[in-house]
């Protein structure tokens, strides 16, 4: 006879169930209050159901421009992505082969994982000040007075508001490319080397497929980062290219209707769009691994 479960077995279940609810319950609620019907409000019990906010968030929300936020982040997300997964790939093959003050780089790499998000922020936002005094003195001592003077600042979506969210993502895509470095069996660049393969073709066409999977990781982490990413960009740009992380936070302090809900929804949705496009290229690329071998 089978003996029955331990008391422990239920104690962790009812503390997973709890994890679950606490981790899933915000954003279930917020999906079925996104659906409210037009004389709904922020709280249960919904009055009617239908896409009213949807459609009353496609047409604007007053003086934000809520559509210039949504591409903003979305295109930087983008480019987030395909830096974080460039440089963590040739970081890790770099750190892989051993050069001199490899240690020095790895944790000044990491280091940005244990400061303050919003010390970040605030330090990245003081350094562009510095630039934007740099390039007037620099400007007026070239006689370029007319620029100096209309010379706003440096800072925006695609220098400092980069910069930011690249020292939040690649120490992540760093560390991934550590764990999959490790795991990698050399005998496979030994056998294509042994077949007249130069260290271009190895990388090409060995390292490069057996990594593949991994690397869609790392610019899931990029991107996702990136687009929900708040705190560490709140100082660093400027100050008409918020990304629409900072317009959702501005939104709550002013929309009092179900459309901020709708807002969510449609941005989680992205978050789960990219998620599940991510693991069916992983899927596609593990099955072409498996046909070749």
């Amino acid at each position: 006879m089978s003996e029955g479960r331990p008391p422990a077995f239920y104690l962790l279940a009812a503390v997973f169930g709890l994890f679950v609810l606490f981790l899933y319950g915000p954003m279930v609620i917020i999906m079925l209050l996104a659906f409210q019907g037009p004389t709904g409000g922020l709280t249960f019990p919904m009055h009617g159901v239908s896409v009213h906010w949807f459609a009353s968030l496609w047409g604007g929300l007053g003086v934000v421009d809520i559509w210039a936020a949504f591409g903003r982040s979305l295109r930087l997300g983008v480019v987030v992505m395909v830096l974080t997964v460039v440089i963590s790939l040739l970081a890790g093959y770099a750190f892989r082969r051993g050069f001199r003050g490899a240690s020095v780089v790895f944790y000044t790499a990491v280091a940005s994982l244990i400061v303050p998000s919003i010390i970040v922020s605030l330090g990245i936002g003081v350094q562009f000040r510095l630039f934007d005094v740099a390039i007037r003195w620099v400007a007026e001592a070239l006689g370029l007075s007319g620029f100096a003077e209309s010379f706003a600042t440096s800072a925006g979506t695609f220098t400092s508001g980069l910069g930011a969210h690249l020292t939040w993502t690649l120490p992540f895509g760093l560390l991934i490319m550590f764990a999959v470095f490790n795991r990698f069996d050399p005998r496979y660049e030994e056998a294509a080397r042994d077949l007249g393969a130069t260290s271009w073709q190895t990388f090409r066409h060995v390292v490069l497929p057996l990594i593949a999977p991994s690397l869609v990781g790392i610019g899931l982490f990029g991107f996702t980062l990136s687009w929900d990413e708040a705190a560490r960009s709140s100082q660093a740009f400027g100050s008409d290219q918020n990304t629409l992380p900072h317009e959702l936070t501005g939104l709550t302090t002013t929309v009092t209707n179900p459309e901020i809900y709708a807002l969510g929804a449609v941005t989680t949705t992205v978050s789960f769009a990219v998620i599940v496009v991510s693991l069916l290229l992983v899927r596609a690329l593990r099955r072409r691994q498996a046909r070749t071998r």
